[in-house]
């Protein structure tokens, strides 16, 4: 029999007490990948709700010129 090896849930950091802020390019830019694009919620670890605050907040810093469209 195959151990299964169980990995650790991701606790979403807004939840935690972390905010998101499209102002913050730090913060912004650890919810996109390499090319730019939005990482989803199995990556990001944040629950429904939040990933939707994390995406608002990213095209809102696009749309702003604080982060590219495409790298």
């Amino acid at each position: 029999m195959a151990e299964f090896r169980r990995k650790k849930k991701k606790i979403c950091q807004m939840c935690a007490g972390k905010s998101v802020d499209y102002k913050d390019v730090m913060i912004v830019t650890k919810y996109i990948n390499e090319k730019g694009k939005i990482m989803p919620r199995r990556m990001t670890g944040a629950c429904a709700k939040h990933q939707r605050h994390i995406a608002e907040q990213i095209k809102y810093a696009r749309f702003m010129a604080l982060i590219p469209f495409v790298k």
